[in-house]
């Protein structure tokens, strides 16, 4: 087994390991399950239907401290041998999908991949989860407290919400956090991309096109910032972007506008340049304010923080990540070196100093698409997967 310490000696470790060879032939259900949750609508900030439907399952199972919180999130706990430090499994809730959305699946008949919305993202987790939960349920009694926590906003502007909150009321017993995603087997991200996003509002005079023409515009005044912002020389290393992917404002083509606002992406896998960038964005906002009250044009600007995903992150020479990597190679899934730092539930533990690390369930692919799909074929080995971490991770916990 991964690391130092053998798990497959351990007397209790046996049920582990037949449950992860009994999985090997439960394809068809993980899939049904699969699709089962991805039928449940569940925008973020808008996940009580899926909410609900784990809340049930988990009292299905004679779970303990079973308890929903005012942000959505669900929590269980598999009592331990001990009870702290606890492990945290996590797997978000929410999509990226209104619940207007068509649901449709389909299955390619010549493949077997499941398409649909957020077939991947997350329903395939949060399957994983549920299973993980079926599993303890019924085994002997594990090295520490397992809390199990189906998690919300995850998502876009939802920025961590769930997380944050099942962390802040956890954090004082948990020592590990594993975080769950349906799509990306193989990868193992030990590293949280810090991120920042804002929304920035102009407002102008404004008028009518030809009859108050020279007055000024919010759109042209945002335009121009953006010219600014797009001129930034970001580094290559550590990685950095910018990207602002929304801009709203004007009321008809022979209108000036009075009002617009863009939403800014700020990214980068080192805090310090993070933070540098965030520095530059603002004083090219205080740049254009003072040049619009100099010309008296009545532009004002204002930024409003809409997001704030701190960074974190453990070595990959850490016991959890050389666990993960060692599981991988066991089971015979190759590992993806190429993909170890990203934006996910696991940056707040990460960025409070708890080893977390972030897994994949399946492959995928077209995620936040209509499009999305996975390929139910290695689900089976990447639950397996799940559980020999778990354990292993619990087992760990009980040496800190």
């Amino acid at each position: 087994m991964a690391e130092s310490m053998e798990l497959d000696r351990l007397p209790e470790f046996a049920s582990i390991r037949a449950a992860a060879e009994k999985i090997a032939g439960e394809g068809e259900r993980l899939a049904a399950l699969c699709v089962e949750i991805q039928q449940i609508p569940a925008p973020t900030g808008a996940e009580e239907k899926r909410a609900e439907w784990v809340e049930e399952r988990f009292r299905g199972l004679g779970l303990a401290d079973i308890d929903r919180d005012a942000a959505l999130n669900v929590y269980a706990r598999i009592p331990g041998r001990q009870a702290r430090p606890a492990l945290l499994v996590s797997a978000h809730t929410d999509t990226v999908f209104p619940a207007s959305t068509d649901l449709m699946v389909s299955v390619d008949p010549s493949t077997g991949r499941i398409a649909g919305p957020s077939i991947g993202d997350n329903s395939t987790g949060l399957a994983g989860l549920m299973v993980l939960a079926e599993v303890l349920a019924g085994i002997e009694t594990p090295p520490v407290d397992i809390w199990l926590v189906a998690n919300s906003n995850e998502e876009g502007l939802g920025d961590l919400k769930g997380i944050r909150a099942a962390v802040d009321r956890l954090q004082d017993r948990v020592g590990a956090v594993l975080v769950l995603e349906g799509m990306g087997i193989g990868r193992l991200v030990h590293a949280g991309l810090g991120v920042r996003r804002y929304r920035i509002h102009a407002d102008a005079p404004g008028g009518h096109s030809w009859g108050d023409f020279g007055s000024a515009s919010a759109i042209h005044c945002l335009a121009a910032l953006v010219t600014d912002i797009t001129r930034l020389n970001l580094p290559q290393q550590p990685r950095t972007t910018f990207n602002v992917g929304k801009f709203n404002g004007g009321t008809s083509v022979n209108t000036i506008a009075q009002h617009a606002s863009l939403e800014l992406d700020l990214r980068s896998v080192a805090p310090e340049t993070l933070a540098q960038l965030d520095e530059q964005v603002q004083r090219l906002v205080q740049r254009h304010q003072r040049h619009h009250q100099r010309a008296k044009s009545g532009v004002t600007f204002s930024v409003e923080t809409i997001g704030d995903r701190p960074a974190g992150q453990i070595p990959e020479s850490h016991p959890l990540m050389q666990a993960a990597s060692g599981i991988l190679a066991q089971l015979g899934i190759p590992e993806r070196v190429d993909v170890r730092i990203s934006s996910t539930d696991a940056n707040i533990p990460l960025s409070r100093g708890i080893p977390s690390v972030c897994i994949g369930l399946t492959e995928g692919g077209d995620a936040h698409r209509l499009s999305e799909w996975i390929d139910p074929k290695p689900l089976a080995k990447g639950i397996q997967q799940l559980f020999y971490l778990t354990w292993w991770t619990a087992a760990w916990l009980t040496t800190k």
